[in-house]
């Protein structure tokens, strides 16, 4: 089995090592190529990409390359983890939105559009040259933002699942709470990427018993914290939301919050020099300790999860981003959506889903109108197209701040926009 990780040069990449390693017999890896056109970074990483693979006694391959069309040519599976602009771009992103009271975030509101009209065009490139090196490839998308751009993979015809790890982090923590291995926690978690809520927990599979009531008791406390969210949201919801609903719930303090610190963009740019650092040292071996503060938790375990059901046609039961096709029935069929599915060979099969409060649906049609909307910005371009998916978007929805955040954004990113 060959896997080849685009982007492979990512201070992300020892923690997906690791999984590779530690879980060998879900994933039998034969080779495994990392693929980056940074060379330097390349080289540290595969390095210790190697290490990592004999200390834990993996016989797999670990080669290098710049070359992508040689580096998928035969691929089983493509992982995808690309930054097009690196953390500078990410950087303005968190930064110019909050000019003009917006929230500045990589995935969300005007930040998350400019990232994905940087994105979009490189991968549907990278995703054609996949095509022809290795036909019979699965794409995993990792690359924020993960709804919009594995939407783009889906409408042009490849064969392309989105991965988040929002999912299999509420499930570790949850069975951290409760006592239970991971794989008895099933969650009822439905939404779009990024924008998703936990409407039950469940023990030993969808039909077990929920015991969301019992978790919000004892420790809602410590859930909500996680959140930077009130409690009294949470017992007022009776659902847990994921981290980035505060983006939505309480905009203007995060504002203020941006306003006043250093961006994320800095600290994970500090983070990142100090691992590239590490990563030379000939002797480590496995993936430090620093490497959790850089986000990403449990990618390697739903990564390795994901490229075994398809490859393998385990026919396990993951959270993925997919199209819905009928699963929420207010939303069109070629909406990509996240939720529980069935994982074969022949790709991905959502689970029912129960009706949602219109609390949820609202929201989730709106953002999804944003995501058609950004989706037509990032392949045809067009300042009135930007313009309408912000104007679109419910965090911004007032066509000054619309307008003035159309100049903003074009103006930060005319280097990666071809339209211009």
């Amino acid at each position: 089995m060959k896997l080849a990780v685009v982007g492979g040069g990512s201070t992300y990449t020892p923690e997906l090592i690791d999984g590779f390693a530690r879980l060998r017999e879900t994933l039998p890896i034969e080779e495994l190529v990392l693929v980056d056109p940074a060379e330097d970074r390349l080289r540290l990483v595969g390095g210790l990409a190697r290490r990592i693979f004999a200390r834990q006694g993996h016989s797999g391959i670990v080669t290098t390359t710049s070359d992508l069309d040689a580096g998928v040519a035969g691929a089983d599976a493509v992982l995808l983890q690309l930054r097009v602009g690196g953390q500078a771009a990410r950087a303005q992103d968190e930064t110019w939105p909050l000019e003009c009271g917006c929230v500045g975030q990589e995935t969300t509101g005007a930040g998350g559009l400019a990232k994905a009209l940087r994105t979009v065009p490189v991968v549907l490139d990278i995703a054609e040259r996949v095509r022809r090196a290795a036909p019979d490839a699965w794409i995993i998308d990792f690359t924020n933002p993960v709804g919009i751009v594995t939407r783009a993979l889906l409408q042009a015809g490849h064969k392309a699942v989105g991965l988040c790890n929002v999912a299999i982090g509420f499930q570790r923590k949850f069975a951290s709470f409760l006592g239970v291995t991971p794989e008895q926690v099933h969650l009822d978690h439905v939404g779009l990427n990024h924008l998703t809520w936990e409407r039950g927990v469940r023990i030993g599979g969808p039909e077990g018993e929920d015991v969301l009531p019992k978790l919000l008791a004892a420790h809602g406390d410590a859930i909500a914290g996680d959140l930077h969210l009130p409690r009294t949201l949470l017992d007022r919801l009776g659902v847990v939301p994921s981290y980035y609903l505060r983006y939505f719930y309480a905009h203007d303090e995060v504002v203020r919050e941006l306003r006043e610190k250093p961006s994320r963009a800095a600290e994970v740019a500090a983070i990142e020099a100090e691992l590239l650092e590490m990563y030379g040292d000939e002797t480590l071996d496995e993936k430090p300790e620093l490497l959790s503060r850089r986000g990403g938790a449990y990618y390697s375990e739903a990564a390795v999860a994901l490229a075994s059901s398809l490859l393998r046609d385990t026919g396990d039961v993951q959270v993925v981003n997919t199209l819905n096709n009928g699963t929420l029935p207010f939303l069109p069929d070629d909406a990509v959506i996240e939720v529980p599915a069935t994982v074969d060979a022949s790709g991905t099969h959502p689970l029912p889903v129960a009706p949602l409060d219109p609390l949820y649906s609202g929201l989730i049609a709106n953002v999804t109108a944003y995501e058609d909307l950004a989706l037509t910005a990032a392949v045809h371009g067009g300042r009135d197209r930007v313009f309408k998916a912000l104007l679109s978007h419910p965090l911004i929805g007032q066509h000054e701040y619309a307008d003035a955040l159309t100049d903003r954004l074009i103006a930060h990113n005319r280097e990666h926009l071809a339209w211009i």
